[in-house]
């Protein structure tokens, strides 16, 4: 068994950097500092193929937790992902078919290796004790619950205000990712903030099979491209398998207002610099300087020093140095998505020119290469087509 890290500076940095609320921080804090070591529990489901940025932030919060000697459970949901979780929603999410989760999830262990130490960590796919759950089972476990309890969620309060449809296979998904918590034996679980309900759930479950209820620790949602929440539907999203020129590209697209932001929950630069680079911010400094540096740590993290170098190198070399037209056209967009904004700029002539154009790799924003065709496109980007073509987005 590892030996477990209990120094109280680095307990309390595990505690604080990129936590939004602990439940029990006292129990939890006393927990750590006993040289016990905790099962700490991640799900992700496979909606898409790709991890993004916004996942990395719990990943790298089980990467603080196995730094200091405990057992991370990174749990695959290829059962819940089929049925679908309506946390963050405001209206029902369909459900995906078994081929498209097996589809999505193939890389998703060589993805989640780029932050953990996945040879020292368990790897779960929760179908293996939720396809064996029966009737019988299942209503013992929605027992622990009401129907109160589910529609006094706000996204699901404001559904129903609204008159939307919410399906019953909605509120069994707590129950699930509660009951995943029962199968491993969770001491602590992670999970976005909007993930609150069910991170509770798995408490009422463990204790309704007479486990000690785990403590849930909630990280905040971190903002994509465009200011919204990052999220693969929106196309808003810096991706773990992206490549270093894109990477770096898109972290150097980002608003100003959340560099700061990336710096603390993307990234594991000591705080004591990012605050001096907030420091800097408020001053006189060039923001693209700071963002300069965010861009090369993240894509350090992900390619190594060459590959941040590499992506550094290409940003400079087409924006810096002017490779770019200095007299390029400007462009007033009515509609902000990709495809509109090359249909209506006439950088193509229809939505399929552009799809494919977007398939090819030969579109891009800012110099990154656009894969989603759903990105939206800020005011002041710059969107290139081929080699030759290229607008101001106003």
């Amino acid at each position: 068994m590892a030996k477990i890290d209990t120094t109280p500076e680095k307990v309390a940095e595990l505690l604080s950097r990129g936590v939004t609320e602990i439940i029990d921080q006292k129990d939890l804090e006393k927990k750590l500092m006993s040289g016990k070591q905790l099962r700490i529990k991640l799900g992700i489901d496979p909606t898409s193929p790709n991890l993004h940025l916004g996942r990395s932030i719990p990943l790298l919060k089980l990467r603080d937790f196995q730094n200091l000697g405990h057992k991370i459970v990174f749990i695959i949901g290829d059962f819940t992902g089929v049925i679908g979780d309506t946390s963050d929603k405001d209206s029902e999410r369909p459900m995906l078919t078994p081929a498209e989760i097996k589809k999505n999830l193939k890389s998703y262990i060589a993805q989640a290796s780029r932050i953990i130490d996945i040879k020292k960590a368990e790897v779960h796919y929760n179908s293996k004790w939720l396809k064996k759950l029966s009737y019988a089972e299942i209503g013992t476990q929605a027992n622990a619950f009401s129907l109160h309890d589910f529609i006094s969620r706000e996204n699901i309060a404001k559904r129903l205000k609204e008159g939307k449809r919410i399906s019953l296979r909605e509120l069994l998904y707590p129950l699930m990712q509660g009951y995943d918590s029962v199968a491993i034996k969770s001491d602590v679980e992670v999970g976005g903030t909007d993930q609150k309900f069910n991170l509770l759930a798995g408490r009422d479950l463990q204790r309704a099979y007479g486990q000690e209820a785990q403590n849930i620790m909630t990280n905040p949602i971190i903002e994509g491209l465009d200011g919204r929440k990052m999220s693969s539907s929106y196309g808003n999203t810096v991706n773990l398998f992206d490549e270093p020129k894109d990477m770096y590209g898109k972290i150097m697209s980002l608003k100003d207002e959340f560099v700061i932001t990336y710096f603390t929950l993307a990234t594991r630069v000591p705080l004591v610099e990012v605050e001096a680079h907030e420091a800097e911010l408020a001053g006189d400094i060039n923001p693209r300087d700071i963002k300069m540096k965010l861009a090369f740590e993240i894509t350090k993290m992900y390619h190594g020093e060459k590959g941040a170098a590499q992506g550094q190198d290409y940003w400079v070399s087409t924006f810096s140095k002017k490779t770019i037209p200095d007299n390029m056209p400007t462009f007033k967009a009515g509609a902000r998505d990709i495809l509109s904004v090359l249909v209506d700029s006439a950088l193509v002539v229809s939505k399929s020119e552009g799809r494919r154009a977007i398939e090819q790799g030969g579109v891009k924003i800012n110099g990154a290469v656009v894969t989603d065709t759903v990105r939206e496109v800020m005011a002041g980007s710059v969107v290139q087509k081929g080699k030759m073509y290229f607008i101001k987005v106003e």
